[in-house]
C-alpha cells in the first residue's frame, strides 16, 4: 500500500459559501476508453442537465484512457464547442489512474465521476453532491442496492454485484451498500489526503477508496439511484472480478497489519461528535463490558484452581477465603490494565484496596442472600439455594462493575485536552497548505458560457500531460478547498429549459 506523505489531519468540514470565485464548484469526470460512439451524446446530455438544474458553476472533464479509436478527436471537438468541457489525454489505461490524475489536478472543491453510458439517472446528481457542498459528508456514492433504488439489469450482473458486496461485508467489514456503481463524488480536501493511499489503478479503485475512507471514520453519504444496465458494456466481468478479489486480499492484509496511516484522515475536534471531548459522559462502555466479562470468566477459572489447591491442606472455609482473596487481587489488577486501560504503578495500591472493598461488598451480598434464605425457609432445597446464589452473583457482578467504573477506575479524561481540540479552534480552522507543485503547461480556455450575465474573470486552464507524469504524484496547489463561490442560475429565456 502507498505511504506517501500527505498534508496531514483534515480540517473541519465547512459549507462551501456561494460568492464570487474563478473556479467551478463541481468537476464531473467521465473516464473513457474507445467510446467514440457514446461520448458525444453523453457529454451533451450531461451538460444540458447541469445547465438546467445545477445552481453553481461546473466543469465536465473527459479523461481519455489511451483510446485507440477516434475518441480523442470527439473529445477535442466537444472541448472546442462547449466552454464547460475539458479534455485530458492519458497514455496508460486504467479507470482508477484516470480518476486519480484528474482529481489530483482539479481545482474544483467537489469532484465527481460517472460512467459514459449514463446508466444512472441524472436526477440523482444534485442529491449526490449536495451533502459535500454543505459540509455534511466527505464522500457520496450512488447505490443500486438501496431499498429506494430502481434497477433494471439481468440476473447475471445482479448476482455478481450482490455477491461482491457480500464479500466486502464479510472480509473487510464494509458498511456501504454498493461499491462499484459508477456514480461517486468526493470533496477535494479529502481527495488530496486519501488518494495517495489508494494503490489500485483499475476497477478496484472505487472499493479501495471507500474502504479506507470508512475505516478512517470519514462520512459516506449514499443516494438511491434509478439505474438501467447497458447491454453493450465492454467491461470484462471475469477479469475484473479476479482483480477485485486480489484487491480485497491486499487491502485486508494491509488493514490487518496496520500498515496504512489512516490517522492522516482524522477529522479534528468539533467536526464529528465522536471526536468531541464532552464532560460527564462515560466513554468506551461496550469495550469495558466485554473486557470485564472476559476477566470475570478467567478469574472464576483461576479461583476454582486455587480452591482445589488450597483444599489439599485446609478446610473448605479457609480454602474458599484464601482463593477468593488471591483471585480478587488478580481480578482487580487485570481489570485495571485490560478493562479500564490504567497503566503504570501510580495508584496501584489504592486501587487494590478499593478493589478489596468492592469484593467485600459483593461477598456480603451473596452471603447475606444465603443467610436470609436459611432464616426464611429453615432447610431450603438445593435447587433453591442455587437459584438464589445465581441471582445474588449476577447482582454482585453488576454492582462490582459499576463500582469499578465509577469509584475505583473513574474516567478522568475530560480534564485533559484532546489532541483534536489542540489542533483546531472554531475561530481558526487548522488548514494546512501543502507546498505547490511545479506549474503545468497550459492554454487558457474560457469555460463559462458567453451568454452568461456574470462571466468569470479567470479562465480555466486545460492541461495535457501523460499519466506517467501525474498519476502517481501528489498534485497540490495553494488554493483552499473551501473557497468563495458564485452560483450560476439558468436563464429564464433558455429554450431548452423544461421548467
Amino acid at each position: 500500500m502507498r505511504t506517501d506523505s500527505s498534508p496531514g489531519t483534515l480540517p473541519a468540514r465547512e459549507h462551501l459559501p456561494a460568492a464570487a470565485a474563478g473556479t467551478p464548484v463541481l468537476d464531473v469526470v467521465i473516464p473513457v476508453y474507445n467510446e467514440e460512439r457514446d461520448l458525444q451524446p453523453c457529454v451533451r446530455r450531461l451538460h444540458e442537465h447541469l445547465t438546467r438544474t445545477f445552481p453553481y458553476a461546473f466543469r465536465i472533464t473527459i479523461a481519455d484512457n489511451a483510446s485507440t479509436d477516434t475518441t480523442p478527436l470527439v473529445a477535442a471537438r466537444l472541448e472546442a464547442e462547449i466552454p464547460e468541457v475539458a479534455h485530458f489525454r492519458l497514455e496508460q489505461k486504467g479507470r482508477g489512474r484516470a480518476l486519480r490524475t484528474v482529481w489530483s489536478a482539479s481545482e474544483a472543491p467537489v469532484l465527481a465521476y460517472m460512467d459514459v453510458d449514463l446508466s444512472t439517472d441524472l436526477n440523482a446528481l444534485l442529491p449526490l453532491v449536495a451533502p459535500l457542498i454543505s459540509g455534511h459528508s466527505d464522500l457520496a456514492i450512488g447505490s443500486r442496492l438501496a431499498r429506494a433504488s430502481r434497477v433494471v439489469r439481468g440476473p447475471k450482473r445482479e448476482f455478481i454485484s450482490r455477491a461482491y458486496n457480500l464479500i466486502l461485508r464479510g472480509s473487510l467489514q464494509a458498511r456501504f451498500s454498493d461499491a462499484q456503481c459508477g456514480f461517486k463524488a468526493i470533496r477535494r480536501d479529502v481527495a488530496q489526503v486519501l488518494l495517495p493511499l489508494v494503490e489500485d489503478t483499475g476497477w478496484f479503485f472505487d472499493t479501495e477508496m471507500l474502504v479506507l475512507a470508512e475505516r478512517a471514520g470519514l462520512r459516506i453519504h449514499e443516494v438511491p439511484v434509478d439505474w438501467v444496465d447497458d447491454p453493450d458494456s465492454t467491461v470484462h466481468i471475469v477479469r475484473t472480478a479476479t482483480d477485485d478479489l486480489r484487491g480485497v486480499w491486499r487491502v485486508g492484509r494491509a488493514l490487518a497489519t496496520g500498515s496504512l496511516p489512516l490517522d492522516r484522515l482524522a477529522r479534528p475536534f468539533g467536526d464529528d461528535p465522536r471526536d468531541r471531548d464532552l464532560t460527564n459522559v462515560p466513554k468506551g462502555l461496550a469495550r469495558q463490558l466485554v473486557g470485564f466479562c472476559v476477566v470475570g470468566v478467567l478469574s472464576t477459572l483461576f479461583y476454582l484452581l486455587l480452591y482445589s489447591a488450597f483444599r489439599q491442606f485446609a478446610g473448605s472455609q479457609l480454602a474458599n477465603a484464601l482463593a477468593l482473596l488471591v483471585s480478587a487481587i488478580a481480578n482487580t489488577a487485570a481489570n485495571r490494565r485490560l478493562t479500564f486501560g490504567v497503566r503504570g504503578r501510580g495508584g496501584a495500591v489504592r486501587h487494590q484496596a478499593q478493589g478489596l472493598v468492592v469484593f467485600g461488598i459483593g461477598l456480603a451480598l451473596t452471603s447475606g442472600s444465603l443467610a436470609a434464605l436459611d432464616a426464611a425457609g429453615g432447610s431450603p432445597a438445593h435447587s433453591t439455594e442455587l437459584a438464589v446464589l445465581i441471582a445474588a452473583n449476577l447482582a454482585a457482578t453488576v454492582l462490582r462493575f459499576l463500582l469499578f467504573r465509577a469509584w475505583v477506575f473513574p474516567d478522568r479524561g475530560e480534564t485533559e485536552p484532546s489532541p483534536g481540540a489542540a489542533a483546531h479552534t472554531p475561530s481558526a480552522p487548522a488548514h494546512r497548505t501543502p507546498a505547490p507543485s511545479a506549474p503545468l503547461p497550459h492554454r487558457p480556455v474560457p469555460y463559462q458560457r458567453q451568454t452568461s450575465a456574470r462571466p468569470y474573470e479567470q479562465p480555466y486552464p486545460t492541461t495535457r500531460f501523460r499519466a506517467g507524469e501525474a498519476a502517481d504524484g501528489n498534485w497540490r496547489d495553494t488554493t483552499d478547498a473551501t473557497m468563495r463561490l458564485q452560483p450560476v442560475h439558468p436563464h429564464d429565456t433558455d429554450p431548452k429549459d423544461a421548467r
